[in-house]
């Protein structure tokens, strides 16, 4: 049987990130690709112009009609944007007690354009990380969750220990913000272990969608039954061949590569 995995996130007009992208990679994998739109960007490699918000009812009925007929292995959220849709997405989790839950905590786009209202932070660190299982903030997600900066590989280390104690059994924080030379190492925490997963740092400008490309491979693992190490492992090895072979379109960030590698056994 094939498995199901389904994105709840934005739309991307210019089609590098949010459900685009989402759906590009389940297809990668060999997974069931299914969406509920939050809200509906308008986008491209340079910045966002435009955000509209889907109203709640819609939402919900999206979530729902997928979830009652087709089923889901495997949950991958995105951009949210508001308190509001964050409590019906963590309501929806619990009310069809749904598994393999990855949280991309989307609060700014490539180009430094917020996507996530102040009000909704506290939403999803009280609402929505608790009911993950995995959580795979950047950076800069990390230091808003946390309120704090992080500027070495200790403090992400900390970092990861922090976020873990009051939500997810695993994070991951990409470190691609802290890469020197040619390597950039991502801190996985799940309870017990850290672990450093070192990769060499790609030197482009074609990165627009990585994180939401990177959570999706990640869901899209655990919908066929990876452990969470495992499907985080791949994923990291499918987005830097999506990275390394980024496609220069537009005029500013460039999207990532989501049919690299598609013949692979990911």
């Amino acid at each position: 049987m094939i498995r199901r995995a389904l994105t709840i996130a934005g739309s991307d007009s210019g089609g590098g990130a949010g459900i685009q992208a989402d759906l590009k990679t389940f297809m990668a994998y060999g997974v069931f690709g299914m969406s509920a739109i939050t809200a509906i960007t308008a986008q491209n490699t340079i910045g966002v112009q435009k955000i509209a918000e889907l109203p709640l009812d819609i939402i919900e009925a999206q979530i729902t009609s997928v979830i009652t007929d087709i089923g889901v292995d495997a949950v991958k959220t995105g951009m949210l944007a508001n308190p509001d849709i964050v409590e019906l997405v963590a309501q929806s989790i619990r009310k069809y007690d749904l598994k393999n839950i990855v949280v991309d905590p989307v609060m700014v786009a490539k180009s430094g354009d917020s996507l996530l209202s102040d009000k909704a932070i506290e939403t999803i660190k009280t609402r929505l990380l608790p009911l993950a299982d995995v959580i795979t903030p950047n950076l800069p997600e990390a230091e808003v969750l946390l309120r704090r900066k992080i500027d070495t590989l200790e403090d992400m280390e900390k970092a990861a220990r922090d976020l873990h104690s009051s939500s997810s059994q695993t994070v991951v924080i990409k470190g691609g913000h802290l890469a020197q030379g040619n390597e950039m190492i991502d801190i996985v925490y799940d309870g017990r272990d850290t672990t450093k997963l070192r990769g060499v740092f790609i030197k482009t400008k074609n990165t627009h969608g990585t994180g939401c490309t990177f959570a999706s491979a990640i869901a899209a693992g655990l919908a066929k039954g990876y452990e969470p190490k495992v499907a985080i492992r791949t994923a990291k090895l499918y987005i830097s061949e999506a990275i390394r072979t980024a496609l220069p379109l537009g005029k500013g960030h460039g999207p990532t590569n989501h049919y690299a590698g598609l013949n692979s056994k990911w």
